[in-house]
C-alpha cells in the first residue's frame, strides 16, 4: 500500500486491486473466470430447496404454492414427486399441477411406484418438482439416490423445487440425534445443500407445530401421539429450529460472500458479525486468544485465529514455533477457524483475509514498543486503521509478565535473532577476515592502476559474497572491516586511521552504508531462497505422494507408499493401522522401508482415535507423554484408518508449517483408502451381481427345463398305473416315452455336473493318441435319437493324423455340437474336418436361421432367440468351449451367407509317435 493522500492502492488475493478512493477494478482474469461460471449456470438448472426444521412446518405446501405462481407466469411445471402424507390442505393445494407417472419396479415380492427419471428427461419441463430430498430410490432404480436423480435433471437444464428437513443433512445428522435420541438414516451430502441456488426456510414455531400436530395435520392420530412422546417434544423442536437458521444463515452468508468476490466490492458488509484475530510469536497470545473468545461469545460471532508468518518470523527457534502452535490449539478449543498465512506485509495480509471474509473486527495484542521505535515506525493497529474504514481494530493489552519478557528483550519480533545469525560459528568470521585481507592484497596490486574510488568496488564485492556465503552477521563484520582496510592500507596518510583530507569521511560513511544495505538484502536473500526452496521440498513432496497413491489399487500399496513418503519427510518412524471388519483396529502393516517402520504401537490408542476422529499421543491433549503421535485418516465419508507417526525431532514436526503438510499427507492417505474400497464394493457389487444372474438362472433351468420331463416321466408313469387296460403295444409306448425323457433329464443334469468339474478344474483329460474318425463314429451313434428326421454329411479324410485328446469329452463335444444343429437345424447337418496348420479342425453346418446376434452364444446358461421343442438350460456351448480350451484348442461360431451356422472347433497336431511296422503273419 502506498502512502498516497490522493490515493491508495491494496492488493487482495485473487489478483484484485482496491483503490481506496475511486473505483474498483477486477482483474481480467478473474474477470473471465466469472464469465465462464456464469455460462455454466446457464447451461445448468437452477436448485431451490425448501429448507425446515423438521416434518410439518409446511415445506411441500410452500414448494406447492411457488409451483402455483411459476405456472401462472408461463412456466411449464411438472411434479415428479409429492408426497402428501393425507393432509388434505397439501392433497387441494397438488391439484391442476401435471403430475408425471411412477415408474413400476418390482422389489422382492411386491411392485413399488419410483420416480421416472427416463420420463422426466424425455419431458424435460421448465420446473419439476422433487419432494425429499434424501429420499433412498429403491433397488433397481437409475440411481441409490434422490438427490442423484436431481443431479441429473439439473445438468440436463431442467429447474428442481425440492425439500429437506434439517436432520437429514449428513454433517447436523449426528449431532440432531444426540438432541432428539432418535437417528435418522437418510442422508444428504451437505455439498448438495451448499451447491443450491435458492435456500427459503419454511419456519413455524414450536407451539404451533405442536398445535399443528394435535390437529392431525402432521401425521395421523397414533402416529401423532408416538411423535409428541419422542421427536416432537417442545425442546427438541427449539433445538432443531435454531439448527435448521444457523444453516440458513450460514448459507446466506456464503452467498453474500460470492456475490461481493463476483462483484469486485471490497467494502465490508457488517450483515453478520465475524472476528478476527492475529495471533504472535510473544507469550501473551493465549490472552489475546481468550479475550477474542469472550468478546465473540457476547457478541454470538463467529471467529477466526489467523497467524501470519513473515520472512521475519520464519527466523523463530523451536520454543517459539511450539508456543504458536499451542496457542492455535486453544484457538480451536474455544471454537474459532484458525489458519496460517504467509506473506512480506502484515497489515497487507491481514486486511485481504480479513475483507475477503467479511471480517467485522480485529482483534490485536497491544503494542509495547518504546516510544522512540513508535515515533520510528507506526504499530501494527495505526497501520490497520489507516488502511481500512470498515472494519474495527479492537487492541487486548498485555500481561506483565509478558511486559517484563519484552523488557528483557525476549519477545518481540523486531528484537528476535534469525536462526542464521544464531548458527554463525567463529570459523565464518574467521574466513570473513580472511576474504577481507584478500580483498586488501588484491587492492594493493590495483592502486597503481585504478583510483581508490574504483577499488572501493572490490571491496563492495568481497561484502556481496560473505553475505551470500556466511549470513548477516559476517556480512556486517565484513562491512567494518572494509571500511577500516581501506581507511589504513590506502587513504593518505597510510598505515594509521587519521584521514588528511575531510572528503574522505563522507566515502567512509557512504561505503560503510552501502556494505551494510548489501549485507542486509543480501542474506534476506539469502534466507528467502531458502524458505523457497523448502517449501518447494514440501509441495514435491506432497505432489510426489499424491501421484503415487493415484495409482494404488490395493491397501497394501498405499500402505507402502504412505510409509515411503512421510517417513523421510519428517525424519521419522511411521505405521498405519487399519480397522477390520468388527472394526477393531489391528496391528500396523509394515510397509517397504523397515528402518523407517513403526512397529511397536499402542492399540488402544489407536482405537481411541480411531473410534473419536481425534488426534491422541505426542503433542495433544490426549496421552501427550506418548512417544508416538496418532492422527486420524479421516475420508469425506468416514474414517478409514489411523496414522501413528514418531518423529525423532520432537519439535520439527510440531511446526506450523509442517502440521499443516502431516495433515495434508493425513488427508491424502485417507482419500486413497477410502477410494480403494468403494473400487472394491464395486468389484464385489459385479461379482455379486454376475452371481445372482448365474443363480436365477440356474433355477430358471431347474423350473423349466429340468421340471418339464419330469412332469413328462409322471404323467405317463400314471398313465401306466391307473389305464390297466392297455394295450402291449400302448404300454411299450408310454415305457419307451418315459425312458427317453429320463435319459434326456439324466443329460441336463450330467451338463450341470460336466460345468461345475470343469470350472472347478478338478477334471484330469486322459489324453491318448488316436484318429478323429473313431470319436466321430461313436458320437453320432450316442446322437442317433437325435438324428431322426436330418440327413447327415460327413467329410472326415482318410490322411489326417492322429490325435491326442479325451476320447469321452471329445465326443462329448461333438454330441453336443451334433445335438446343437438337429435342435436349430431344418434337414440337412454337415459333418468335416481338415488340417489346417498345425491344428485340425472340426466343422459342423446347418441350415438353420444362423446364430442370434448381440449376445455371447458361449456364456453360461445363454440360450439363442430361436425357440425349440427339445429343453436345455444353455451349457452345451460352454462345456463345449471349457473342454476344448483344456485341449488347447479354440472354438468359434458364425452365420453362413446363404443361411445356417457354422461352429469349429480345432486340436492341435502335435508330434504323433510312429507306428509299429506293420508284419504279413499279424495280417493273415
Amino acid at each position: 500500500m502506498h502512502n498516497n493522500p490522493a490515493r491508495s492502492c491494496v492488493v487482495l488475493p485473487g489478483d484484485f486491486t482496491i483503490e481506496t478512493m475511486n473505483t474498483s477494478r477486477p482483474d481480467p482474469d478473474a474477470l473471465l473466470d466469472k464469465i465462464q461460471r456464469d455460462d455454466q449456470r446457464q447451461q445448468r438448472g437452477r436448485l431451490k430447496i425448501f429448507f425446515g426444521a423438521c416434518a410439518g412446518v409446511g415445506k411441500t405446501y410452500a414448494m406447492l404454492n411457488a409451483a402455483h405462481a411459476q405456472k401462472a407466469n408461463g412456466v411449464d411445471v411438472l411434479v415428479g414427486v409429492v408426497e402428501t402424507h393425507g393432509r388434505q390442505d397439501t392433497v387441494q393445494i397438488s391439484q391442476n399441477l401435471d403430475v408425471l407417472p411412477p415408474k413400476k419396479i418390482q422389489y422382492k415380492d411386491r411392485i413399488l411406484s419410483e420416480f421416472d427419471i427416463d420420463e422426466a428427461l424425455l419431458r424435460h419441463p421448465d420446473l419439476i418438482l422433487m419432494d425429499e430430498l434424501a429420499h433412498s430410490n429403491v433397488a433397481g432404480s437409475r440411481h441409490a439416490k434422490r438427490w442423484q436423480d436431481i443431479e441429473e435433471l439439473l445438468a440436463a437444464g431442467i429447474n428442481v423445487y425440492t425439500t429437506v428437513n434439517v436432520q437429514h443433512l449428513e454433517t447436523l445428522n449426528d449431532v440432531v440425534g444426540q438432541i432428539t435420541g432418535i437417528r435418522v438414516w437418510e442422508t444428504v451430502p451437505d455439498k448438495v445443500f451448499d451447491q443450491a441456488d435458492e435456500i427459503t426456510l419454511v419456519d413455524l414455531p414450536p407451539d404451533e407445530l405442536l398445535r399443528r400436530l394435535k390437529e392431525g395435520k402432521v401425521y395421523l392420530e397414533q402416529q401423532a401421539q408416538r411423535a409428541a412422546k419422542n421427536f416432537f417434544r417442545k425442546g427438541n423442536l427449539i433445538a432443531l429450529r435454531e439448527l435448521a437458521l444457523r444453516r440458513t444463515a450460514d448459507q446466506v452468508d456464503v452467498q453474500m460472500r460470492d456475490y461481493r468476490a463476483d462483484q469486485s466490492i471490497n467494502t465490508v458488509w457488517q450483515a453478520k458479525e465475524r472476528l478476527l484475530v492475529c495471533i504472535g510469536p510473544d507469550e501473551s497470545a493465549s490472552k489475546l486468544v481468550r479475550g477474542a473468545a469472550r468478546l465473540a461469545a457476547s457478541l454470538r460471532a463467529d471467529w477466526i485465529a489467523v497467524y501470519v508468518e513473515t520472512p521475519k518470523l520464519q527466523n523463530l527457534g523451536n520454543g517459539k514455533r511450539e508456543a504458536i502452535m499451542k496457542t492455535l490449539k486453544l484457538a480451536q478449543e474455544l471454537g474459532a477457524e484458525t489458519t496460517t498465512l504467509a506473506g512480506e506485509s502484515l497489515p497487507t495480509l491481514l486486511l485481504s483475509y480479513a475483507q475477503s471474509r467479511n471480517v467485522s473486527k480485529i482483534v490485536i495484542g497491544k503494542s509495547l514498543r518504546p516510544a522512540w521505535e513508535r515515533l520510528r515506525r507506526n504499530s501494527l493497529a495505526d497501520e490497520l486503521a489507516n488502511r481500512t474504514k470498515d472494519i474495527d481494530i479492537v487492541m487486548v493489552g498485555h500481561d506483565l509478565e509478558a511486559s517484563s519478557e519484552k523488557s528483557r528483550g525476549i519477545v518481540g519480533t523486531s528484537h528476535l535473532n534469525s536462526e542464521q545469525e544464531k548458527k554463525t560459528s567463529t570459523s565464518d568470521y574467521i574466513w570473513t577476515a580472511v576474504v577481507c585481507m584478500g580483498a586488501t592484497l588484491i587492492s594493493a596490486g590495483l592502486t597503481q592502476i585504478f583510483d581508490l574510488a574504483n577499488v572501493v568496488m572490490l571491496y563492495l564485492l568481497a561484502v556481496v559474497f560473505i553475505a551470500i556465503r556466511f549470513g548477516r552477521g559476517a556480512s556486517i563484520l565484513a562491512s567494518f572491516l572494509s571500511v577500516a582496510s581501506f581507511d589504513f592500507f590506502f587513504v593518505p596518510p597510510r598505515f594509521s586511521f587519521s584521514v588528511s583530507d575531510s572528503q574522505y569521511l563522507f566515502t567512509f560513511a557512504i561505503m560503510l552504508a552501502v556494505s551494510l544495505i548489501i549485507s542486509n538484502l543480501m542474506a534476506n536473500l539469502r534466507f528467502q531462497a531458502r524458505i523457497a526452496h523448502y517449501r518447494e521440498r514440501r509441495a514435491d513432496a506432497l505432489y510426489t505422494m499424491t501421484k503415487s497413491l493415484s495409482g494404488a489399487l490395493m491397501i497394501e500399496q498405499i500402505i507402502e507408499i504412505s510409509t515411503e513418503h512421510v517417513a523421510p519427510v519428517f525424519q521419522a518412524k511411521v505405521a498405519v493401522l487399519l480397522p477390520d471388519s468388527h472394526e477393531k483396529v489391528r496391528p500396523p502393516v509394515s510397509g517397504g522401508n523397515e528402518k523407517s517402520t513403526l512397529q511397536e504401537l499402542d492399540t488402544d490408542v489407536a482405537q481411541w482415535v480411531y473410534d473419536n476422529a481425534q488426534k491422541a499421543g505426542l503433542g495433544t491433549n490426549t496421552l501427550p507423554s506418548n512417544a508416538v503421535l496418532y492422527i486420524p485418516l479421516q475420508a469425506p465419508m468416514r474414517t478409514r484408518g489411523v496414522l501413528a507417526i514418531a518423529p525423532h525431532d520432537q519439535q520439527q514436526i510440531f511446526q506450523p508449517e509442517q502440521q499443516q503438510l502431516l495433515d495434508t499427507f493425513a488427508s491424502q492417505i485417507a482419500l486413497a483408502l477410502e477410494r480403494v474400497h468403494y473400487v472394491d464394493v464395486a468389484q464385489d457389487a459385479l461379482i455379486n451381481m454376475e452371481a445372482e444372474r448365474l443363480r436365477n438362472s440356474l433355477l430358471s433351468a431347474i423350473s423349466h427345463d429340468l421340471r418339464t420331463p419330469l412332469t413328462a416321466i409322471v404323467g405317463l408313469a400314471s398313465t401306466l398305473d391307473e389305464q390297466s387296460d392297455l394295450s402291449v403295444e400302448k404300454r411299450h409306448e408310454l415305457s419307451h416315452a418315459i425312458h427317453e425323457e429320463a435319459l434326456r433329464m439324466s443329460g441336463l443334469v450330467a451338463n450341470l455336473l460336466d460345468m461345475a468339474r470343469l470350472q472347478s478344474g478338478k477334471i484330469n483329460l486322459n489324453l491318448q493318441w488316436q484318429p478323429l474318425e473313431e470319436v466321430v463314429g461313436s458320437a453320432l451313434r450316442a446322437c442317433h435319437h437325435s438324428l431322426i428326421g436330418h440327413q447327415l454329411e460327413t467329410k472326415i479324410p482318410k490322411d489326417l493324423p492322429l490325435l491326442s485328446f479325451d476320447a469321452v469329452l471329445i465326443e462329448r463335444v461333438l454330441c453336443n455340437l451334433i445335438e446343437n444343429a438337429a435342435k436349430y437345424g431344418e434337414g440337412m447337418i454337415h459333418l468335416a474336418a481338415v488340417k489346417h496348420k498345425d491344428d485340425v479342425w472340426v466343422i459342423i453346418t446347418d441350415n438353420g436361421p444362423g446364430l442370434p446376434t448381440g449376445i455371447n452364444i458361449f456364456e453360461k446358461f445363454t440360450r439363442g432367440d430361436v425357440e425349440s421343442a427339445s429343453p436345455g438350460v444353455g451349457l452345451g456351448l460352454a462345456i463345449c468351449e471349457a473342454i476344448v480350451n483344456a485341449h488347447g484348442g479354440k472354438i468359434w461360431g458364425e452365420t453362413l451367407e446363404d443361411g445356417g451356422a457354422q461352429f469349429t472347433f480345432s486340436l492341435p497336431v502335435g508330434n504323433a509317435p510312429a507306428m509299429p511296422p506293420v508284419i504279413e503273419s499279424e495280417i493273415a
